[in-house]
């Protein structure tokens, strides 16, 4: 399953994305959405989890929590 993950700190990496979604199951594909002029994070990215089971409990537990002083978003990627 992707998940979109929005309004993430612009100084948060990928592996710590990884990291936060690597606590709910395996992650197999995370990444962040890069301006393409400054090469810096948008506040955006994705995480691709193989077990639909973990990744609805990531989504559970994560969607709104804070991450680096944001609120983060989490839902399923269209």
């Amino acid at each position: 399953m992707k998940l979109l993950v929005r309004n993430l700190s612009r100084s948060t990496t990928e592996q710590e994305l990884r990291i936060l979604f690597s606590a709910h199951g395996s992650v197999t594909e995370c990444s962040l959405v890069l301006d393409s002029a400054t090469a810096k994070s948008k506040g955006f990215g994705f995480v691709v989890m193989p077990n639909d089971t973990e990744a609805k409990a990531a989504l559970a537990s994560l969607h709104e929590t804070r991450v680096a002083k944001n609120k983060i978003r989490v839902k399923v990627a269209q």
